[in-house]
């Protein structure tokens, strides 16, 4: 205990996360196993009423008559992620969100992304971090999570649509619990993104001796074991989605979507397991926006919601990865069924990864101090 009212924290930059292990995807499948376990539990809080909302987003009007406002083009968001995380981790803190897919033509990132750790007691900033890696990785690792539980043992190959960041951190995740995979099928928009792709693919993973550019959906997820659907796009109209037809799926694959999604009616029937990442995150999303939901949240777990409002689907029916984890439920039961996971992204989950990576900074000597005060003018 200290009487003083000194209050530093910690910057990190991006090369700073990098040597703190933001890149260390094992590390980070296991900080998120242990965020699923405590959210199963109930050892956390998000925003909302329901302490599950993914976060408060800033939107713009199609007209407004201040010419300096920005528009709502595509992925234009601005948000705030808060999170309180307990157990080992006893941190908050806020990932603030900025995005415009506009970015690219400037050689920025569609996202530039801040995250900012907090003292859960008394509030305090303990670091203020770069999070478009800390975000990228998390993101990667909940498909990761749930191949470790869900996917077949022996799965060799990947079907992939979309190269860009979230496909590479979602491959690698695979690739870090399904050590059997040595094919992957990718689909991309451009030539460039995907020789960005395979050459990382190659130099990082040379386990995979097989990489095949396909041009149809149906190639990406026909004869794949474990498919990922990781592509931006338009939403508003949720027929417009990348969709995925039982017809393609083999028995014994593992789907799992944190982008764009749609399903056929066969993948949608009872027969296909549908695992939530969180049951009620999709509760918080499907009160905040009109119905049906999947027209502005494009996350297929936001479409099940929209099937039990439709009475087609019962609550039942959706399983929590969580309650999974905790040994409370069972993984999969046997190597022929179709599984198919929503991941929808949570501030949980840069607080878990994000704290663990401020105590590695911690002991390596990482990152430049800074002093916020020594003494508040307004204690």
């Amino acid at each position: 205990m200290t009487d003083s009212t000194r209050i530093d924290f910690l910057y990190l930059s991006e090369q700073d996360m990098i040597r703190a292990g933001v890149t260390d995807m094992p590390a980070c499948i296991t900080s998120m196993e242990e965020m699923f376990k405590l959210l199963y539990h109930g050892d956390y809080r998000m925003a909302g009423p329901n302490n599950d909302s993914h976060g408060a987003m800033v939107t713009f009007p199609e007209n407004s008559p201040f010419p300096t406002m920005p528009k709502p083009t595509a992925d234009r968001r601005m948000m705030a992620m808060p999170a309180y995380l307990g157990g080992n981790f006893q941190t908050a803190g806020v990932k603030w969100y900025g995005s415009n897919i506009a970015n690219r033509e400037k050689g920025l990132p569609r996202s530039i992304l801040m995250f900012t750790l907090n003292d859960a007691d008394t509030g305090a900033p303990l670091a203020h971090m770069s999070a478009n890696l800390l975000s990228a990785y998390r993101t990667g690792a909940i498909p990761g999570v749930g191949a470790k539980y869900l996917a077949r043992q022996d799965s060799r190959v990947i079907g992939l649509l979309g190269p860009g960041v979230m496909g590479k951190t979602t491959i690698a995740a695979f690739l870090s619990v399904c050590p059997n995979v040595n094919t992957v099928k990718v689909k991309g928009r451009g030539a460039a993104s995907l020789d960005v792709f395979i050459a990382w693919l190659k130099n990082t993973y040379p386990q995979v001796t097989t990489i095949q550019i396909v041009d149809t959906l149906e190639e990406v997820v026909r004869d794949s074991d474990l498919v990922a659907y990781c592509s931006s796009g338009e939403t508003g109209d949720a027929s417009t989605y990348p969709i995925v037809k039982r017809e393609w799926v083999k028995a014994g694959t593992f789907l799992a979507m944190p982008a764009l999604c749609a399903l056929d009616e066969g993948m949608e029937r009872a027969d296909v397991r549908k695992v939530l990442d969180n049951t009620g995150l999709y509760n918080a999303w499907f009160e905040e926006v009109p119905k049906p939901a999947h027209n502005t949240i494009p996350i297929i777990g936001v479409r099940f919601m929209d099937m039990l409002a439709e009475g087609v689907l019962t609550a039942d029916q959706l399983e929590d990865i969580g309650q999974i984890i905790a040994g409370e439920a069972p993984g999969r039961k046997n190597d022929d069924e179709i599984i198919i996971m929503s991941v929808g992204g949570m501030p949980v989950e840069d607080v878990a990864w994000g704290t663990v990576l401020y105590r590695n900074a911690l002991q390596r000597n990482i990152g430049v101090k800074l002093n916020l005060w020594e003494t508040p003018e307004l204690a």
